[in-house]
C-alpha cells in the first residue's frame, strides 16, 4: 500500500517528508508492461521515472496548491522526454519517450544529460484555471553553478528547490520493480512560506542558506540513507534509524483511500476535443487512409477509436466534447 508521512523536528526549523509507492508504482509499470506497441521500460528508466513520480508526491505534498504539478525532465540522450504528473489528492501519472538504446546500468547523465543539454522543467497547473491564466513553469539546467553534470535527479531538484525557494533541502531518491520511494528534509522558512509558484520570499531566508546547524546535522543523517534502505525498510524504521536521537512531530499518515495512487485523466471526450482541434479535413484524410482513427494514452495504454461514424458526431454537435489536448498520438 502507498503512503505518505509527513513529520517536523520539535523545536528545530526543520521538517521532512517520506513517501513509498507501492501498489500505484507497481500498477503504473504494468501499464507500460501490458502495452504491445511499447513493452516494459528498460530498468534505468524505469528507476528514472519511478524517482521523479516520488520526488513528484513529495513536492507536491510540501506546496499548497489546488491543481497538477507536472515535473519532465528534456533529454538529448536516448530519454527524450521522462513525465510525473501529481495532482493536489496525489492521484498520480508517468511517462517517458525512449528513442535509442538505454544500456543496462546507464546513469543519469547518459540517459537524459548525453551532450549537456538535458533541461528540467516543474510546471504548476491550476486545477481552475481563469481565462488567460498560464500555469507556472520553472526551468533550469541538468548542471550545476560550475557547469558541471549533476549526476542524480535528486541533485538537480535540490539545485532547483534551492534557486527557486531559497531554502536548503536534501533529496534522496530510489526506484526498483516494486517500490519508488523518497525522503524529503528541507530548513522550514524564517518568514512567510515559500513555494514552487514564485511567491516573494523574504530575503532573509537566502541569507540563511546552509548557515543552520540544526538542518545541517540531520540533512548529514539523511543523505546517509542508502539505497537499498529507502527500498527495503519501512517508514517507521528509517525514521527509528535516521533520527533517533531527534524528537519527532508526526502526522496523520496518507494511507489507504487517501494515499498517493496511480491515476490517469484521459478520457473519450478529451480524445475527441483533440480530434475537433485536428479540424474535419484532417479526421477525414486519416479516415481515408486507415478507415479508423486509433488514439493511445500514452499514461495509461487507454485505446480510444473513432470510426466515421463517430469522427463526423464530432463536428455536427451532437457530441458535447470540451476541446483540449488529447492524452496521446494519433495512430
Amino acid at each position: 500500500m502507498s503512503e505518505l508521512h509527513k513529520f517536523l523536528f520539535d523545536g528545530l526549523p526543520v521538517r521532512g517528508m517520506i513517501v513509498r509507492l507501492t501498489d500505484a508504482w507497481t500498477e503504473l509499470l504494468a501499464r507500460r508492461a501490458g502495452n504491445s506497441e511499447t513493452g516494459p521500460y528498460p530498468p534505468p528508466v524505469a528507476e528514472l521515472l519511478g524517482e521523479m513520480a516520488a520526488a513528484g508526491v513529495l513536492m507536491q505534498s510540501n506546496i499548497k496548491f489546488n491543481g497538477a504539478l507536472v515535473l519532465q525532465v528534456f533529454g538529448d540522450g536516448p530519454v527524450k522526454l521522462a513525465v510525473a504528473e501529481v495532482k493536489s489528492d496525489l492521484g498520480l501519472r508517468a511517462t517517458a519517450t525512449v528513442a535509442g538504446a538505454v544500456h543496462p546500468g546507464a546513469r543519469f547523465p547518459d540517459m537524459v544529460n548525453a551532450g549537456g543539454g538535458g533541461r528540467c522543467a516543474i510546471t504548476l497547473d491550476p486545477q481552475d484555471r481563469r481565462p488567460g491564466q498560464q500555469p507556472y513553469q520553472g526551468v533550469v539546467p541538468l548542471h550545476g553553478d560550475q557547469g558541471e553534470k549533476l549526476q542524480r535527479l535528486s541533485d538537480v531538484l535540490q539545485h532547483y528547490m534551492l534557486q527557486s525557494e531559497q531554502l536548503d533541502t536534501t533529496l534522496v531518491l530510489a526506484a526498483d520493480e516494486q517500490v519508488a520511494a523518497g525522503l524529503l528534509i528541507q530548513r522550514m522558512p524564517l518568514k512567510g512560506e515559500g513555494n514552487l509558484g514564485g511567491a516573494m520570499t523574504a530575503a532573509e531566508n537566502e541569507d540563511a542558506i546552509g548557515r543552520s546547524e540544526d538542518y545541517n546535522r540531520i540533512a548529514t543523517l539523511a543523505a546517509s540513507l542508502t539505497r537499498d534502505e529507502l527500498l527495503g525498510l519501512d517508514v517507521d524504521t528509517v525514521l527509528r534509524r535516521l533520527f533517533w536521537e531527534e524528537k519527532l512531530l508526526r502526522f496523520a499518515p496518507r494511507q489507504g483511500a487517501d494515499s498517493p495512487r496511480f491515476a490517469c485523466t484521459c478520457s473519450r471526450e478529451r480524445v475527441g476535443g483533440m480530434l475537433r482541434n485536428l479540424g474535419a479535413e484532417e479526421v477525414e484524410s486519416i479516415l481515408a487512409e486507415r478507415g479508423m482513427i486509433d488514439v493511445g494514452c500514452e499514461f495509461c495504454g487507454q485505446q480510444y477509436k473513432f470510426d466515421p461514424v463517430d469522427a463526423a458526431q464530432l463536428f455536427t454537435g451532437t457530441a458535447e466534447l470540451p476541446p483540449g489536448p488529447g492524452p496521446g498520438a494519433v495512430q
